[in-house]
């Protein structure tokens, strides 16, 4: 298992400037008080891991990982394993660096809502994960760009029609007594998702054929 997440960090290891870079643009632009790009970079972890799929299939990988012990599974596993831990890292260095920034700026930190918003840039971009790996294990990259454009379209056709037919303002009040336990809910929710998103990836990589 470790070899797996070693290999997949290798494979990325020469993006790991384009995170720096981004890094530090985003510390500038927060310093000058221009508009906040933290939400990106814990996104950007994906992608880049995204990329290490194209280097499986450029190098063959998947073919000989099945020849290893227990390769099907430890090859999906290392993928979300490696995934996850790039966000978090990503993610703590941001708040860091948000703390600092809001410190320098009003010499205050407003804690609150830096842990909040950075906690829904991490629920929505593992729910983004959620739904990608599978559709990636199951179509390739390449094809699964096609599919990956057309769920995110209808996400956003059905999140219009919701907003336009639905009266989510009566909804979000009688879910107001929720509101004390939202961030326990999300990070079970958040679990149950990746779990399954995983289960889902693992079955299918374990009936393919190279």
């Amino acid at each position: 298992m470790i070899g797996f997440i070693k290999k997949d960090l290798a494979m990325i290891k020469s993006n790991f400037k384009l995170i720096g870079i981004l890094i530090v643009v985003y510390a500038v632009m927060g310093l000058f008080d221009k508009m906040d790009i933290s939400f990106i970079l814990p996104f950007m972890s994906v992608m880049i891991m995204i990329s290490s799929f194209s280097y499986d299939e450029y190098n063959k990988w998947d073919a000989y990982s099945i020849s290893l012990p227990n390769g099907r599974k430890n090859s999906v596993k290392s993928k979300y394993i490696t995934t996850i831990l790039m966000i978090l890292l990503v993610s703590i260095i941001t708040v860091i660096i948000s703390f600092l920034i809001s410190y320098i700026n009003t010499k205050t930190i407003n804690y609150e809502q830096i842990l909040v918003t950075m906690f829904g840039t991490v629920f929505g971009t593992l729910l983004v994960l959620t739904f990608m790996y599978p559709i990636i294990y199951k179509f390739g990259v390449e094809k699964a760009r096609i599919g990956i454009f057309l769920l995110v379209f209808g996400i956003v056709i059905i999140g219009s029609l919701l907003v336009n037919y639905i009266n989510l303002s009566n909804i979000l009040k009688s879910l107001v007594f929720l509101e004390d336990y939202l961030i326990i809910i999300l990070i079970i929710l958040t679990i149950i998702m990746v779990y399954v998103s995983y289960k889902i990836s693992k079955k299918i990589f374990s009936k393919k054929e190279f």
